[in-house]
């Protein structure tokens, strides 16, 4: 691999950035060049903070031809606009999720990375996850059998009583903030979806957030899909800004064949995963390798990095991303209709991570 660094640069400094800005300082492939948001001020506090550079505008950003990756960590809403901009400035980019909020649009974003021959990733990359990747390790191993039904819940509570900006989460609702998490693992093992059904429904109209201010839901706060995937299993995915994190309902459950498999959590890198044979009792399964406490944030971003030096494919692939969005895109028009509807896009199953695809399971 090259001895050179990356140098990057961060667009968005809210809750999210100090996470992501923590592990990249870490990572001797990257040289973070500094941070963008709307307002400079909060850009420079944000600098400040972490003893980086800062932008006085994404032009700014966007002309310094030192910046070889721009990560991207602005809303949901923006993510479109601020990624094509980046790729039509000649950037790199890793996004935070989703790609993009309508299928079209990532069709776009995807197409026009293609074009310009550049790198385009996009969160989650929890499924590299030391966790992660022993349930996709003991998939791929045949451990279970023929995997047939998967149960995936994210039941993220009421984000209004935690999070100081929860409207734009509410604007696109919780199957767009939180499905990508569970989607991204669940065809990175079973392959793209091809068919999805859904409901949703406001359960919780009127929020009260930090302030004391009164939010009124836009779109439907808890969404349950029951997907089709190419391999032939079935999927049950909820998602909700109702009920909590600490529900008895969370987690991933995959059943086949020749045993069973619980998932914890599909952000914790460190998740405990429990096997049992057909009928029989949950034992805890060893991780591969010495899992990281909690999530990396920065490990996308790391995986994309040492990718473009050593000119291999990354693995929180632009295409796999563009799948997600088509799903959730279905899914939201399932919720409209009352149909199923069916999908065509696909891609290339991400690579394991080196250290899972050589050690194997016990």
């Amino acid at each position: 691999m090259s001895e050179r660094r990356l140098r990057t640069a961060i667009v968005g400094c809210g809750f999210i950035a100090g996470p992501y800005v923590q592990s990249l300082l870490t990572y001797p492939e990257i040289e973070v060049a500094g941070v963008a948001s709307r307002r400079f001020a909060r850009a420079s506090s944000f600098a400040e903070r972490f003893g980086c550079g800062a932008y006085s505008s994404l032009d700014n950003l966007l002309g310094d031809e030192r910046v070889d990756l721009v990560v991207n960590l602005t809303p949901q809403h923006a993510h479109a606009e601020i990624i094509t901009r980046c790729l039509q400035a000649g950037k790199h980019v890793y996004s935070e999720k989703p790609l993009a909020l309508t299928f079209p649009e990532a069709r776009r974003l995807v197409s026009l990375a293609e074009r310009r021959g550049l790198r385009l990733a996009c969160a989650p990359a929890t499924f590299l996850g030391e966790a992660q990747q022993t349930v996709m390790r003991l998939v791929r191993d045949g451990a279970l059998g023929t995997v047939r039904v998967a149960y995936a819940e994210m039941n993220w509570g009421r984000i209004e009583a935690w999070h100081p900006d929860p409207a734009p989460f509410f604007e696109v609702g919780p199957f767009f903030d939180l499905g990508p998490y569970p989607l991204t693992l669940l065809t990175g093992m079973f392959g793209p979806v091809r068919r999805a059904a859904a409901f949703g429904k406001t359960v919780y109209p009127e929020r009260v957030c930090l302030d004391g201010s009164r939010l009124e839901t836009s779109s439907p706060d808890h969404v349950t899909s029951i997907l089709e995937l190419e391999s032939g299993t079935t999927a049950r995915v909820t998602a909700s800004f109702y009920a909590g994190p600490r529900s008895k309902q969370r987690g991933l459950e995959l059943h086949g064949d020749s045993g069973s498999l619980y998932l914890a959590s599909f952000l914790d890198y460190d998740a405990p995963v429990q096997v049992s044979a057909p009928g029989g009792s949950y034992a805890p399964t060893p991780l591969l390798g010495q899992p990281f406490r909690g999530v990396e944030w920065g490990r996308g971003v790391r995986d994309l990095a040492r990718a473009i030096l050593a000119a291999r494919p990354h693995r929180a692939g632009a295409r796999h991303a563009c799948h997600v969005v088509e799903v959730m895109s279905a899914v939201r028009k399932s919720i409209a209709t009352g149909r199923p509807v069916t999908m065509r896009s696909s891609f290339d199953a991400p690579a394991p991570m080196e250290w899972a695809a050589s050690v194997r399971t016990a």
